[in-house]
């Protein structure tokens, strides 16, 4: 198992920062660097918890405080990414930006990053409490809801990204139980696979809107 899950870890990092630097190379207007940068926040984020969880499994050592390290930065930079997700959207569909739902999705990622540095977390103790990660992920949860009913009110209007608000949905289907009762039961951590395919497949949805809408841009 240890060496199936590395691979795909591994697999998983170079697809996300690769796949990045790419966005950002074949388009260079604002919406190609607010994809890039959400891509490459998401991978090198990712990078945190997985990498000292791959060496967990070849290299002696207590890793512990590593791994819960990096929970904690996996945890603001999945944040920043769905704040990014809702830029997007503004900027894809042209939208004019709503003052309420604006002060919301900022309230919400500002509340999300502050509970998770909250001690209370015990992050590199590597063991938080079921009742604090339900606390933590509240404002989580309603940041990618947002997030979701976005794309969704969208979704007849450009058909590259009408999968957006299912894969995003999916995500959040797959991590609320790892994050909640992963604790208990360590057998619900293999739902963060899934979730991880459906990044991958979110990135690849950026990358063909880049290739469709972006080749050569140079917009400032």
């Amino acid at each position: 198992m240890k060496y199936g899950e590395s691979t795909f870890d591994i697999i998983y990092l170079l697809f996300a920062i690769v796949m990045g630097v790419c966005i950002l190379r074949r388009r260079r207007d604002a919406v190609g660097r607010q994809m890039g940068i959400a891509v490459l926040i998401l991978g090198c984020g990712d990078s945190f918890h997985l990498i000292p969880r791959v060496l967990n499994y070849f290299v002696d050592g207590n890793f512990t405080p590593w791994l819960g390290f990096g929970k904690l930065v996996t945890s603001v930079t999945m944040t920043v990414f769905y704040l990014l997700l809702y830029r997007l959207w503004l900027r894809v569909y042209g939208e004019r930006e709503e003052r309420k739902l604006s002060i919301a999705v900022y309230a919400l990622t500002a509340a999300r990053i502050l509970l998770c540095l909250l001690p209370q977390n015990r992050w590199l103790e590597n063991e938080s409490s079921m009742l604090w990660g339900v606390v933590r992920n509240i404002p989580f949860v309603a940041l990618g809801g947002i997030d979701v009913w976005l794309f969704f009110r969208k979704r007849a209007e450009l058909r590259v990204l009408r999968p957006v608000w299912l894969l995003v949905t999916l995500s959040f289907l797959f991590y609320i139980p790892v994050a909640v009762g992963a604790g208990l039961v360590p057998m619900l951590g293999m739902l963060m696979l899934p979730k991880t395919v459906c990044y991958m497949i979110l990135i690849w949805v950026f990358w063909k809107l880049a290739r469709e809408d972006g080749a050569g841009s140079k917009e400032p």
